[in-house]
C-alpha cells in the first residue's frame, strides 16, 4: 500500500468487491484554512449500494467459514500497517478534520490498538457451550449475521469506524462501510489497508448522500445489521428505514453529558484542568465530553474563575501547528450551529467570555470558534438542553445533592456523565442515581473509556452496546444446535439403539 504524502492532495476512489470504483468527485477542504484543498472522494448512489451489497453477499460463505484466528490475522496485519504510516495518515486527517496533530496522532494509533485488541478476541468470537444430559445434547454458538452496514461519523471517523468495523469482521460477517460526508480521506485510506489483508467483497467502502447511498443501505433487503454513530436525529431515520425489514441494530447517538462537581471535591489544577481537556478537546466535537457543568454553589465562584483562566490558555489555529491546543469545528453546519446557541445565550441575559487567543491564523481563514464559558443560564436554556457539539461550554449552580441528579437527568440524552469528589465512595453512590450508559469519576474525556468497556447511552441517546466483548455478541445471532429425546415417546434414542 502506497504511503500517504503528507503535502499532497488525495482523490480517492469507491472500493467494490476488491476493486476501485470512480464516480463524481466531492472535494475536501481544510477546516483550518478554507482556500487549501486536502483531496477528494468519488461518490455513489443506490445502484453502488446495490453493487456493494452483492459482493459482500457473495463473500459471506467465505469469510464466515474462516477460523476467527484466521480473521484476527488480517486485523493484526492491518494495524501493523496503519503503525508503519502513522505519521502521514495522521497528518491527512488533522487537514481534513481540523484536530490538532497529537490528537489526530492519538485517533490513528487507538485504530491500530483497536484492531489488535479484537483479533485477541478470537478464542471468545468461537465459543461454544454444549450441555449434555439424558436427554441429548445441546449446542449454543454464535452464528455469524450476514452484512453489516457500518454508517460513519466525522468527528472521530477512523476510531469510530474501526469500533463498529472489527467486532463485525471478527464475528464472521461482511461489511460495507458508508464514508462520512466531512473528513473521509484518512478513513478511507485505513480501509483500503484492511482490504487488502481481506478476500475480496469481504469490506466494501461507498459514500454519497444519506438521503441517497445512506437510505439505500439501511432499506437494504440483504442487509442484516446496521451499526451508526452520530446524531439522535439521524438514528431515528435509520430505525425507521430498517424496520423495513427487521434489521439488527447498533445506534450510538447524541449526548448532552453532564458534570457534578460535588461541595466534596476540592478545586485544584487538576479538576480543573480535566474538565478542560474534556470540554475542549477536539473543540468539543465528542460524543461524551462534558457539555454542561453543575457545580456546588459554595464552590462555584471559585470554580467558574479557574475554568475560565485555564480555558483562556488554549492557543486556537492550525491543527498542524504544534502550539496549538484547539482547532476549528470541521464544517460550515456546525459551526452555524454552535454561533447559533452562543447568540441565544446571549440574547437571554447570559454571561458569555470568549477565551483562548488565535495563533497563525484568524477567525475569518475557517471554522473557528475560540473557546466559550457561559454562566447565568437556567436549566431550559437551549445551550443546556441541547448538544452544541463545540467549544461552548455552560456552567450551572446547584445546592443539593439531589438537585443536582434531578438536572443532569433533566436530559432526553443519556450517553455518559461524570462526578467529581474527594470521596469516590460518594461519587459513585451519586453516579448510580444518574441516567447515563457511562458515569465516570474524576475524568470525563477521551480516554475515560476504553475498547474493553461497554459502551452506548440511554434514552435517546443510543440502542445496544459497542466496544468490548459486548460489541461481539451484537455481531452475531444465538443458534442452538439440539438432539432431544421425547421424554413421552416409546421410541429409544438414537444413541442407545442396540445393533
Amino acid at each position: 500500500m502506497t504511503s500517504v504524502d503528507q503535502a499532497a492532495t488525495v482523490t480517492i476512489p469507491l472500493l467494490i468487491d476488491g476493486h476501485d470504483v470512480d464516480g463524481p468527485i466531492t472535494e475536501v477542504r481544510n477546516p483550518a484554512r478554507l482556500t487549501q484543498t486536502v483531496g477528494g472522494y468519488a461518490t455513489g448512489d443506490r445502484a453502488t449500494v446495490d453493487a456493494a451489497v452483492a459482493a459482500a453477499v457473495t463473500a459471506f460463505a467465505g469469510w464466515s467459514a474462516r477460523s476467527a484466528h484466521d480473521r484476527a490475522a488480517a486485523l493484526t496485519v492491518t494495524a501493523d500497517a496503519i503503525d508503519a504510516d502513522l505519521t502521514a495518515l495522521s497528518t491527512l486527517l488533522t487537514r481534513e478534520h481540523g484536530k490538532i496533530l497529537a490528537d489526530a496522532s492519538a485517533e490513528i494509533a487507538n485504530t491500530a490498538r483497536t484492531l489488535r485488541y479484537y483479533a485477541g478476541l478470537a478464542d471468545y468470537a468461537s465459543r461454544e457451550s454444549i450441555t449434555e444430559d439424558h436427554r441429548g445434547r445441546i449446542v449454543e454458538r454464535r452464528a455469524a449475521m450476514g452484512v453489516v452496514a457500518v454508517i460513519v461519523p466525522w468527528n472521530y471517523p477512523v476510531l469510530l469506524a474501526t469500533l463498529m468495523i472489527a467486532p463485525a469482521l471478527m464475528a464472521g460477517n461482511t461489511v460495507v462501510v458508508k464514508l462520512p460526508d466531512n473528513s473521509p480521506l484518512a478513513l478511507a485510506l485505513v480501509l483500503r489497508r484492511l482490504a487488502a489483508a481481506l478476500e475480496p467483497g469481504v469490506l466494501n467502502v461507498v459514500a454519497g448522500s444519506g438521503q441517497d447511498v445512506g437510505a439505500a443501505l439501511t432499506a437494504h433487503p440483504r442487509v442484516r445489521k446496521v451499526s451508526f454513530t452520530g446524531s439522535t436525529a439521524t438514528g431515528r431515520a435509520i430505525m425507521r428505514d430498517a424496520s423495513v425489514n427487521l434489521k439488527n441494530l447498533s445506534l450510538e447517538l447524541g449526548g448532552n453529558d453532564p458534570a457534578i462537581v460535588l461541595d466534596s471535591a476540592t478545586v485544584t489544577e487538576q479538576l480543573v484542568g480535566e474538565l478542560v481537556r474534556g470540554a475542549f478537546t477536539s473543540s468539543g466535537q465528542v460524543c461524551y465530553a462534558p457539555k454542561r457543568l453543575y457545580v456546588h454553589r459554595d464552590l462555584f465562584d471559585e470554580f467558574t474563575e479557574a475554568f475560565t483562566a485555564a480555558t483562556d490558555t488554549l492557543i486556537v489555529g492550525d491543527g498542524l501547528d504544534p502550539a496549538v491546543r484547539m482547532g476549528p469545528v470541521n464544517n460550515a453546519q456546525q459551526h452555524r450551529t454552535v454561533t447559533d446557541l452562543i447568540e441565544a445565550s446571549r440574547r437571554d441575559g447570559a454571561r458569555v467570555t470568549e477565551v483562548g487567543q488565535y495563533r497563525g491564523c484568524g477567525p475569518d481563514d475557517g471554522y473557528f470558534i475560540r473557546p466559550t464559558v457561559v454562566t447565568g443560564l437556567d436549566q431550559q436554556s437551549p445551550l443546556v438542553q441541547q448538544e452544541q457539539f463545540g467549544p461552548v461550554v455552560p456552567i450551572l449552580a446547584f445546592d443539593t445533592e439531589d438537585e443536582a441528579i434531578a438536572l443532569a437527568n433533566d436530559s432526553e440524552y443519556g450517553l455518559a456523565a461524570s462526578v467529581w469528589s474527594d470521596d469516590a465512595d460518594r461519587a459513585f453512590q451519586v453516579g448510580r442515581r444518574i441516567q447515563a450508559g457511562s458515569v465516570f469519576v474524576n475524568i470525563h474525556r477521551v480516554g475515560a473509556s476504553d475498547p474493553s468497556m461497554p459502551f452506548g447511552g440511554f434514552k435517546q441517546s443510543g440502542i445496544g452496546r459497542g466496544h468490548g466483548e459486548i460489541a461481539l455478541d451484537e455481531s452475531t445471532e444465538i443458534q442452538i444446535l439440539a438432539d432431544r429425546i421425547d421424554m413421552h415417546a416409546n421410541t429409544p434414542h438414537p444413541k442407545k439403539a442396540q445393533p
